[in-house]
């Protein structure tokens, strides 16, 4: 059986402990992605497993009619919108949802949380170049000493999505003392309230009430680009936006031309709508905006969780006892 691994960006697949279950396989890791179809057709056409970390390769209808071999695809991950599940069925191909990590995502939305508004970067930045207790961010768009960053404590903390990751970001804002808003559909709602949490009483009033607004919805027909300017423009030039889930989430161009003008003062986002993000990006220009290259779920652990799952999941399928298949009609 020949097993591909794709887009193993840091080369840790080999090095991990979860990899032996592999042994014995034909498995080949690729470190660098490729986005062209003629280019994934020539990866891929020998392989009977197909192994996806996140969502860093699509797969489409036009892939799979040039992959008659190809009989399984194994999600490192949960099942996204990079995988044409009708289409894989249609070609006969087996879909092997992946494990989840959490806790992965949210320890990094925390982590830009607390850099950004102590403003980390810009200190660290400008301390390698001799400027001491320099943070810059002085442009006309920013309130008065925006630059000496500000406490969490007592600060409004807007949840937008209370599945999994939201609720442990939640989680992590109680701690620190902010009074944690949330918004979402109405079970998210009813589920905060549970929590003993506030939930905001529209969604304008999230954008508004926000001195930091962390995004963790799912990307559905219906959350798409469901961040506007207009909602972004509501928010206070001292606020935060945060967003490690999906950039799509946000209309496209919204988030750079709002913090252009001040509002929001500041955002963090680890997501973009072209990965690998392109150098030149816009957001990337911008001294109040911090970026990090799609790691919410890059670490140790939560490697082994995801790729031990889709390993196992691929011993399973090899063994004729497969597991965790989402279209299991193409088994029959």
């Amino acid at each position: 059986m020949n097993v591909v691994i794709l887009d193993d960006y840091q080369d840790a697949v080999r090095k991990l402990a979860c990899s032996e279950r592999l042994h014995g396989l034909n498995a080949k890791v690729y470190n660098n992605t490729v986005k062209g179809l003629g280019q994934l057709v020539m990866r891929l056409r020998d392989a009977d497993v197909v192994v996806l970390i996140q969502e860093r390769t699509s797969v489409t209808r036009a892939l799979l009619e040039k992959l008659p071999r190809l009989k399984l695809i194994a999600l490192a991950g949960r099942m996204g919108p990079h995988v044409d599940l009708q289409a894989c069925s249609d070609h006969g191909v087996a879909v092997a949802q992946g494990s989840d990590v959490p806790v992965s995502t949210a320890e990094l939305t925390w982590a830009l949380l607390m850099a950004a508004m102590r403003r980390l970067p810009q200190y660290i930045a400008n301390l390698k170049h001799a400027a001491w207790q320099q943070a810059g961010l002085r442009t006309a768009s920013m309130p008065p000493n925006f630059g000496l960053g500000s406490r969490l404590q007592g600060k409004v903390l807007g949840v937008w999505g209370y599945g999994r990751v939201g609720r442990l970001v939640a989680s992590y804002g109680k701690a620190f003392g902010m009074r944690v808003l949330v918004w979402g559909r109405e079970a998210s709602r009813t589920q905060a309230v549970r929590d003993g949490l506030d939930v905001a009483s529209s969604k304008e009033a999230l954008f508004l009430q926000s001195d930091v607004l962390s995004l963790h919805l799912q990307l559905l027909p219906q959350t798409r680009h469901s961040v506007r300017l207009v909602d972004l423009a509501r928010m206070k030039p001292t606020a935060l936006l945060l967003n490690t889930a999906h950039a799509e989430l946000i209309e496209p161009e919204a988030l750079a031309i709002a913090l252009q003008r001040g509002r929001p003062g500041m955002a963090a986002v680890d997501v973009y709508e072209t990965e690998p993000i392109l150098q030149g990006h816009s957001l990337l220009r911008l001294e109040n905006c911090i970026c990090t290259p799609h790691i919410g779920h890059v670490e140790k652990e939560g490697y082994e969780e995801m790729l031990g799952v889709a390993f196992q999941n691929v011993l399973k399928f090899q063994q004729g006892v497969p597991e965790n298949i989402l279209n299991p009609d193409v088994l029959k």
